[in-house]
């Protein structure tokens, strides 16, 4: 599904067949965790593949890097760059782009220099896919601010959105909605959340939250749409009586909530603001391609 006989990719400098592509067993990352990665799309457009947030993406990835006292030897413009090769080489346009920082063999707890940079691509659709989504309150946390680096997308962090998926799909939902140690809403597995309500955009507020790229872009088409928009701790009770809900995240880009937990939004779609956010969203990042793109109920 990610790479076929033909498939190339960037690691270390140099352009390989992802068949040939090898990694050490003894690297830190695959024993501890200890690495960072970016999850980027790109869209075909009338002027060509365009990668959206390219440079948001590759400095968040830098920011992860320095959070982990990892030292990425590629700046954001050489990244964007080689991305945007690595579209061209496999000729893909429409492609989710994985960019990925691993460490060489260490089996000690402490920080090695030798830093891999492995870029690759393949289609991938919509991660949650195209219908509304049913949600559990995950009986997992979102990690402890004061414990690891929330802000930054940590590989090993994810064992956390896997025990939470996992969960929730046991269950007969479709994904999972973990809260903060507080027990305030935090975000789901792979995606930031939003809950309209009252009249207003609301979701959780920076702290215990990746700042997700595609949150921060569906914050700024809000505004300029006049939406207001809130930011701060939302408690799970409050979903009760909100009119719409969804996630937003570079895989899932925005997907549309049917229920969390016992709690159905019965608002019609086409008249909330999240209607709306979704086909701008959609709409821009094609430059109007996908304008009769829609959620399925």
């Amino acid at each position: 599904m990610y790479y076929n006989e033909h498939t190339l990719l960037f690691l270390n400098g140099k352009w390989i067949k992802a068949a040939e592509a090898a990694g050490d067993l003894f690297s830190q990352t695959l024993h501890y965790g200890n690495g960072v990665f970016e999850g980027i799309r790109s869209y075909d457009t009338p002027t060509g593949p365009q990668i959206f947030k390219a440079r948001e993406h590759y400095e968040r990835l830098h920011h992860s890097a320095k959070r982990m006292n990892i030292t990425l030897p590629y700046t954001v413009g050489e990244l964007i760059k080689v991305s945007y090769e690595l579209l061209e080489k496999n000729n893909l346009s429409n492609a989710y782009i994985r960019p990925l920082v691993y460490l060489g063999a260490n089996m000690t707890l402490t920080l090695t220099d030798e830093v891999h940079v492995l870029i690759t691509a393949w289609n991938w659709g919509r991660y949650l896919g195209d219908k509304f989504v049913r949600v559990m309150i995950s009986s997992y946390q979102r990690p402890n601010p004061h414990s690891v680096p929330v802000d930054a997308k940590v590989t090993g962090q994810y064992s956390n959105s896997i025990l939470a998926t996992t969960e929730a799909k046991s269950k007969g939902f479709d994904e999972a909605l973990l809260l903060d140690a507080e027990g305030y809403i935090a975000e789901g597995p792979g995606a930031n959340f939003f809950l309209e309500k009252n009249g207003e955009l609301q979701t959780p507020s920076l702290g215990n939250i990746l700042p997700g790229i595609t949150r921060a872009t569906i914050i700024e088409y809000a505004r300029e749409f006049g939406f207001p928009v809130k930011e701060r701790k939302i408690l799970p009770e409050e979903i009760n009586g909100a009119d719409a809900a969804f996630f937003t995240g570079t895989a899932a880009e925005v997907a549309g909530i049917k229920s969390i937990g016992g709690y159905e939004f019965t608002a019609p779609w086409e008249d909330t603001m999240a209607h709306s956010l979704f086909h701008a969203y959609r709409n821009r990042v094609t430059q109007n391609e996908y304008g009769d793109f829609s959620v399925m109920v």
